[in-house]
């Protein structure tokens, strides 16, 4: 019998919907006043996932808003990626929408996933001799973080639709592609996707893109050291949506411009408005 995982939230507080201005700034100006719009930030934990929901202060049952799952790499875990977050929480916010993001298997205090660190050693020391990491290793690395996500993805997308505020449509932003790609063809309340391409898809995965149709806004990095560029053009070439636009700009993985994502900003606008 399936039971349903309770949403419990842990922690709340409001967080300024404009980043906090630098300190030589601060000394000489006031602090400014909340704001109605100001972001409301929860914590939760949802049958063993830790996870953040950020909801614009004018969400309310009455004004439900739209919901953007925010994906990010594994390895660094929550914690470490919480401000980059947070940023993106405060565009999505702009947008009049919700996000959240969740900690991935074998990240943070969840358990450790040996298996993946294993093959996570491989793949780094395939890298550091000049190779490209063969296919086994790829699939042992991504096939089961996917398997293992994309579940917990629905669990929380359940809940997060469950809360008044909160009306949908739903989208999925950032994060490992494969578990993106997953998404987009198994999850029908996922209504479009912005990726980024910027770690291995194994060739399983490049199939189930060919059957991928919702609206897509790709983010290629074309120096980045750690990922597969024609893996990831092949990836874009495969996707049957009729809707897909590739962004590519020059730089490494952490190299991203700010118009990049400001034209992702102008993808969500037209998808969950």
């Amino acid at each position: 019998m399936n039971i349903t995982p309770e949403l419990i939230f842990t922690a709340e507080k409001q967080i300024a919907s404009a980043p906090p201005v630098s300190a030589q700034s601060a000394s000489a100006a006031p602090a400014p006043a909340p704001h109605r719009d100001d972001i409301v930030e929860r914590e939760f934990t949802l049958g063993g996932i830790d996870g953040i929901l950020w909801t614009p202060g004018s969400a309310s049952a009455d004004h439900p808003v739209p919901l953007i799952l925010l994906g990010h790499p594994s390895g660094p875990g929550l914690a470490r990626m919480r401000p980059r977050l947070e940023g993106r929480a405060r565009a999505a916010a702009e947008l009049g929408a919700a996000s959240v993001a969740i900690e991935m298997p074998g990240n943070g205090a969840r358990p450790p996933l040996p298996e993946l660190e294993s093959a996570r050693a491989e793949l780094m020391r395939a890298l550091d001799a000049g190779a490209r990491p063969g296919e086994d290793v790829i699939d042992r690395l991504v096939l089961p973080l996917v398997d293992r996500t994309v579940p917990e993805w629905q669990a929380v997308l359940d809940a997060m639709l469950a809360l008044p505020e909160i009306g949908g449509p739903v989208a999925y932003s950032g994060g490992v592609l494969a578990i993106g790609i997953r998404l987009a063809l198994v999850e029908p309340r996922i209504v479009a996707a912005g990726l980024f391409a910027g770690s291995y898809v194994p060739l399983s995965i490049l199939d189930e893109a060919r059957r991928v149709t919702i609206p897509l806004h790709v983010l290629l990095q074309w120096d980045d050291e750690g990922n597969d560029r024609q893996r990831s053009l092949d990836v874009f070439d495969a996707f049957g949506s009729a809707e897909k636009t590739l962004q590519a700009n020059l730089g490494g993985h952490t190299g991203v411009p700010a118009h990049a994502g400001e034209d992702a900003g102008r993808f969500f606008a037209r998808h969950l408005g």
